[in-house]
């Protein structure tokens, strides 16, 4: 069994409060959600309404499978013109570990 999780470190555009930051951030862990079948919230700057930390985890028996679907969910996001993607970070390791 092979886990994996990704990062993402947001920057959002026009944004003023936390109320419009939500409906930035929740379409994009709703859709990666959807896409993806994978397990996916927002999980850091909660406080902070103009930057978002989304993280992404995948459980998979075939270890490409995993990294091809962390590099898909990055992708995507990195292509939302709402929000700029400043970082991501990326783990990945097996139950045996």
């Amino acid at each position: 069994m092979w886990i994996g999780w990704l990062e993402l470190d947001l920057l959002l555009g026009d944004v003023h409060s936390l109320k419009e930051k939500r409906s930035v951030v929740r379409p994009i862990v709703a859709e990666l959600q959807r896409r993806f079948a994978v397990s996916a919230a927002e999980v850091g700057d909660q406080d902070v309404h103009r930057r978002a930390t989304v993280g992404v985890v995948l459980v998979a028996a075939d270890r490409h499978h995993v990294v091809e679907v962390l590099d898909a969910a990055e992708r995507l996001v990195a292509q939302r013109p709402e929000a700029d993607l400043l970082s991501a970070r990326r783990g990945l390791q097996t139950s045996d570990d």
